[in-house]
């Protein structure tokens, strides 16, 4: 059964990546007490994605090394985050970007990379099954990840935390290394740019498809600005920076908790509805974090919109599937992922300039607004509504 090799090698590689994206910005604010170059570090780490997940997504669908390309990432991961370690606050500003940039050109492995694997290594009728444990995974990451990286800043360092990060990427690598094989699902006659260009054409042509990756890809812009928010916000509320991963784990709890309770939902409703039913929500309940006046009550509130999120990544996974044929899932799932990572380097970088202007409190309020208007957006991406009379893409 692929089913444990499989979920182990992507846990310990999201952990991995959920660490850094909290830790980069602690290391940045201790070292020199800079948002500006916290959230430009962050966006440097996130942003060359968008370039290289098409890219990516179009080679796995050809090669039978993707195994060795998920280790190779995690290789890239460990080696940066020990050259960022000697380097921020004891380098020129631009140093620190430029190798987060380095590791951050096969993020989109991590996800679009992982996922895609799926509808080879499970039947079409566990499928719905397997995507509710791959939101898991993201989920236990993105608990572990950011109260793994507060904790161990508070009790130890900032550094310590990063070599957490390192053992944790030399861990993936042996996990991955025990997954199968698998053949190329894709390429055939077609040359590499026919193959990136397919990825991205398929994407932009299908309405429901791109109803639930334009929301979602607003979601991360969002998530990116909240990165940024949080550690400052924490101040404001009498607690330490690292304070605000605690809260990431807050919102996980509550997005496990409705993605393995509300996992059949992807068979009553379009995964795009609950895709954005689910953002909307988030939204609504985000508005509310501004008025929390203690730690204890902020921490309520991100369980709750955890709740509110949780069965959209799920049911994004499902819309990849249903919507795209099998011979396009590794570009459709890194050339989506890529635009995510993308757009949340875009809202860090923004927040690093804007939160500092707006205060903390108006920053919470206007990302949840935000929020609702990517779920609208998605709305409107999805029009003209394909005909219901015929069926899917993909046959699952």
């Amino acid at each position: 059964m692929p089913g444990p090799s499989y979920y182990l090698a992507a846990t310990l590689a999201r952990f991995a990546d959920e660490m850094v994206a909290f830790t980069l910005v602690l290391l940045v604010l201790d070292r020199t007490d800079s948002p500006t170059l916290a959230g430009i570090t962050g966006a440097a780490y996130a942003l060359p994605a968008i370039v290289t997940g098409p890219l990516l997504g179009a080679w796995l669908d050809r090669t039978s090394r993707r195994r060795s390309a998920l280790a190779i990432n995690q290789a890239t991961l460990a080696a940066v985050m020990l050259g960022l370690l000697a380097v921020v606050g004891h380098s020129a500003h631009w140093i620190p970007p430029v190798l987060a940039a380095v590791a951050g050109a096969t993020l989109p492995m991590v996800s679009g990379g992982f996922t895609s694997m799926l509808p080879s290594l499970f039947r079409p009728e566990r499928l719905a099954r397997a995507n509710a444990f791959e939101s898991v995974s993201f989920s236990a990451a993105t608990i572990a990840g950011p109260a793994t990286a507060a904790t161990v800043a508070a009790v130890v360092s900032v550094d310590a935390a990063v070599v957490v990060i390192v053992v944790a990427a030399a861990c993936s690598i042996v996990a991955i290394s025990r997954l199968p094989a698998l053949p190329p699902v894709g390429g055939g006659g077609e040359s590499f740019f026919s193959s990136v260009v397919g990825g991205l054409v398929h994407l932009a042509r299908t309405p429901r498809l791109r109803a639930s990756t334009v929301t979602t890809t607003l979601l991360m812009g969002f998530t990116g600005m909240l990165l940024i928010a949080l550690p400052l916000h924490m101040v404001e509320l009498g607690m330490p920076k690292s304070a605000a991963g605690y809260l990431w784990t807050a919102i996980e709890i509550g997005s496990v908790t409705t993605a393995l309770l509300l996992s059949r939902l992807q068979s009553r409703w379009r995964p795009e509805y609950v895709v954005m039913l689910s953002v909307a929500a988030y939204g609504l309940v985000l508005l509310t974090w501004s008025l929390a006046t203690t730690f204890a009550v902020l921490v309520l509130l991100a369980v709750a919109a955890g709740l509110a999120e949780g069965p959209a990544l799920p049911a994004m996974f499902a819309a990849r599937q249903q919507y795209s044929p099998p011979y396009l899932q590794g570009r459709v799932s890194t050339t989506a992922a890529s635009l995510r990572v993308g757009t949340s380097a875009l809202g860090q970088a923004t927040a690093g300039v804007l939160v500092p202007a707006l205060g903390t409190r108006a920053a919470l309020a206007a990302i949840g607004l935000g929020l609702a208007a990517a779920a609208l957006t998605g709305r409107l991406a999805a029009w003209p509504p394909p005909s219901d009379r015929h069926p899917p893409t993909a046959t699952l």
